[in-house]
């Protein structure tokens, strides 16, 4: 994995360079304004820092497969094979990277990880100190893991008859196994995971680089953050589906303020959902408050008709009805809602599903929509739960973007982009 950091005046400047060096397919992982220094700083401009990272063809391959083991104690944990171990080298670090030997991910000081913030960029600026109480928060929660770490790697443990002493890289393994466990991540992406850190490692490769590694790792997982984009002429129809009881109709709510209050474009807001009348009701209301146009469709001819009637709206947001993934003839018919504006309009889709969902659920869940339709992700009631791995569970299961996060009932305070630093910061800092 290369990980580098490229400056410009501005972000998308910074970005085309390192395009240019590593091509299209750099995640990008911070950004941060950089001041000069010197007596001159007053007199020149600031310029962008970006740091991306892009994943080498040689780190990918297929997984081992191991078996969970409970974590009563370090000596339960998951084992990694030690043949696994003895590979020599480190991950691959550029020249001039900080995500280098020495410094591990941005350096380290008095024996304990130091880890690069990286807060979520939203409209209100990532400077806020609420947004930095949270990133520290967020610090001290893997500062907590490290301490958790060396005071397990202090502890003796009991060894079979002619079995070799675990060595501090396995105690960590099985650590950090069992807390991606513990954070509900599946066993097939734990152990994909491990296995890349197993991959590069070295005998003697300090655990501190090992979280770094992993940290960085699980960010290229979750890759971009996608949301709504602007609809090259026309207005855009956006609809959000999913299954009853996730918060659809509020994250709707919550998604049209922002739009309308914050980027100043005009929305409308539809519902297909004839099952549910309290749930018209309530997009009726929030239509209310925010002066936008409403209506209730029943057929895909008046979606299109819509469509035409609000021809210089920005956006047009469809809600639909939920229904269950063992109904066939509702996915039908929300098939035929979906794609009745292809051909007329651009749309973008959201599946919307609820992180307190059980991840068997899920699965199907995501699995029945994938047969109507192409869709990003939102995820809602993250304030329901502390274990987050389903995130990353659904994500690499579908291939879907991530787009938005809600975590809580205020319109529109409780909805935020999608952000995989400070997510894999709450995957790696346990409960």
């Amino acid at each position: 994995m290369i990980i580098k950091k490229f400056q410009g005046k501005t972000e998308n400047d910074a970005v085309e360079t390192a395009k240019k060096e590593l091509g299209n397919n750099v995640v990008i992982m911070n950004v941060k304004n950089v001041k000069k220094k010197g007596i001159l700083r007053f007199f020149l401009p600031d310029t962008v820092e970006v740091t991306v990272a892009l994943e080498e063809e040689n780190e990918k391959y297929a997984p081992v497969r191991r078996e969970a083991v409970p974590a009563a104690s370090m000596g339960g944990g998951f084992a990694p094979k030690r043949d696994s171990l003895s590979r020599e080298g480190y991950a691959d670090a550029p020249e001039g990277s900080d995500f280098g030997r020495q410094g591990y991910a941005t350096g380290q000081q008095g024996g304990s990880l130091v880890l690069e913030g990286y807060p979520g960029r939203t409209a209100a600026g990532p400077e806020m100190s609420e947004k930095r109480r949270e990133s520290a928060f967020l610090e001290e929660k893997l500062n907590n893991l490290h301490s958790l770490l060396e005071q397990q790697l202090q502890k003796p443990e009991e060894e079979e008859e002619g079995e070799e002493p675990a060595s501090e890289l396995e105690k960590f393994m099985k650590l950090l196994y069992n807390t991606m466990l513990d954070n509900e991540i599946s066993e097939k992406y734990a152990n994909q995971i491990i296995d890349e850190i197993e991959k590069s490692a070295k005998p003697n490769m300090p655990f501190d680089y090992a979280l770094a590694n992993i940290y960085q790792k699980m960010i290229l997982k979750f890759g971009k953050q996608e949301g709504i984009t602007p609809s090259e002429s026309g207005p855009k129809a956006v609809f959000f589906i999913g299954p009853t009881g996730v918060g659809k109709t509020t994250t709707i709510a919550k998604i049209a303020s922002r739009f309308i209050v914050d980027e100043k474009k005009k929305v409308a807001l539809i519902t297909s959902d004839t099952y549910r009348i309290a749930a018209a009701e309530q997009l009726r209301t929030y239509a209310g408050i925010l002066e936008v146009p409403f209506r209730i469709v029943y057929t895909p001819e008046e979606i299109r008709d819509t469509l035409r009637d609000f021809v210089d709206y920005d956006y047009i947001f469809v809600d639909t009805s939920g229904h269950s993934y063992q109904n066939e003839e509702q996915k039908e018919t929300m098939k035929t809602i979906v794609h009745s504006v292809d051909g007329e309009a651009e749309k973008e889709v959201f599946l919307v599903l609820s992180a307190t969902t059980k991840y068997k659920d899920l699965l199907r869940i995501v699995d029945a929509y994938t047969e109507v339709t192409e869709y990003k992700l939102i995820f809602t009631k993250l304030d329901e739960t502390n274990a987050y791995g389903n995130l990353l569970n659904i994500k690499l299961y579908t291939g879907a973007a991530l787009s938005y996060v809600t975590y809580g009932q205020n319109v529109p305070d409780d909805l935020e982009d999608f952000n995989p630093q400070r997510t894999v910061k709450q995957l790696l800092g346990g409960r």
